[in-house]
């Protein structure tokens, strides 16, 4: 038998069907919002642009249609008609004109972070790079390269910066606060991206009155060893050097008497001491034709000096920086033709973490 509600019951009845439907309708709201992807905004987009489901199918390349049915399911998703009809034409309720504005902005961004790479034009360019550079080479490549740059990007500014710590480095090269490391320790780490630059000998530099000043011949390992040092790498970052580098390798250590903060006091020093400075010899011929030195071979054990370039992997594709590694190469390309060794191939190993302090 059929029962009957009475007047009371069936409203009660009514209100709790409205009141689930109304939190189902919310419910699905919050979840299609959620769900507002790329795509749909641009059709909602075009729709309140053009005002017209066909005009939209037809810029969008899709069926008509299909647009009506993504328009039903924007209205159901936004809660609102978006486009309601005015005489023979549709046009936008207040919240279609308020999403255009919202939409055009995002998709905008959208558009110009996917867009293609903006070139890099060094005659308008205006920023800064920031190159590590704490080595020997840095004496003789820094003011190559600076010039170089000033005169291609003259906007352009550079920062040369001392080597910071290991997990500093890979930080700032990872956040972009570094564009650039020229280094030259034995074992460069593998989680950057490297580029040879050049090879040199490795020679040593005494003052005249050196007792070994008038050697001809490389400097026997032995009398190297016998001598007190000087180096701008502290016994603490002695694996970092490619001269105790290739030392610890061979199971020798030196005796460094003195180390010295910058490249740049080396030359002051040795000529008010009887210590014998090892570097590259780019460096040495430079310092010894501002300076009374003496350029000596050093122990034929200790090989060659190689200098390389780092860059994170985040810099990559980024044009203005594929620049600046194109201008880094050409100018060691003619700090190698100043070295006629300079052009050595390069045969280290490389390490995936080596330890700075």
């Amino acid at each position: 038998m059929p029962c009957r509600l009475t007047g009371w019951h069936e409203l009660c009845v009514f209100s709790t069907v409205g009141a689930a439907f109304e939190r189902r309708r919310l419910v699905m709201t919050r979840q299609a919002n959620g769900m507002m992807d790329v795509r749909l905004m641009r059709t909602l987009l075009t729709l309140l642009t053009e005002c017209s489901v066909s005009k939209t199918a037809d810029i969008l390349g899709q069926a008509q249609p299909t647009v009506s049915l993504t328009l039903k399911r924007l209205r159901e998703m936004l809660d609102d008609p978006l486009l309601v009809r005015s005489g023979g034409a549709l046009v936008p309720t207040e919240r279609g004109l308020a999403l255009k504005d919202t939409l055009r902005d995002i998709l905008g961004t959208i558009d110009a972070h996917l867009s293609p790479h903006a070139t890099f034009d060094p005659d308008t360019a205006t920023r800064n790079f920031r190159i590590v550079a704490d080595n020997c080479l840095g004496a003789v490549f820094l003011p190559r390269l600076v010039g170089n740059i000033a005169q291609k990007a003259p906007n352009v500014s550079v920062d040369a910066s001392h080597m910071p710590s290991y997990d500093d480095l890979i930080s700032q090269l990872a956040d972009g606060s570094i564009d650039a490391v020229i280094g030259n320790w034995p074992h460069p780490p593998e989680n950057l991206r490297m580029s040879p630059l050049l090879s040199t000998d490795i020679v040593c530099v005494v003052r005249p009155s050196h007792r070994l000043a008038s050697l001809q011949e490389p400097m026997a390992m032995g009398e190297f060893l016998k001598e007190k040092h000087l180096s701008p790498t502290s016994d603490k970052r002695a694996h970092l050097s490619p001269i105790d580098g290739r030392l610890i390798e061979l199971g020798l250590k030196r005796n460094i008497a003195v180390s010295v903060p910058e490249y740049a006091i080396t030359p002051y020093v040795l000529t008010q001491s009887d210590l014998v400075f090892t570097t590259g010899r780019i460096f040495a011929e430079q310092i010894a034709q501002s300076f009374p030195l003496v350029v000596l071979e050093a122990p034929r054990e200790l090989g060659q000096m190689q200098f390389y370039m780092l860059w994170h992997e985040c810099k990559h594709q980024s044009p203005d920086h594929v620049w600046l590694r194109q201008t880094i190469k050409s100018v060691a390309a003619g700090v190698r033709v100043f070295d006629p060794t300079g052009s050595m191939p390069m045969t280290f190993l490389r390490s995936e973490a080596p330890v700075f302090v």
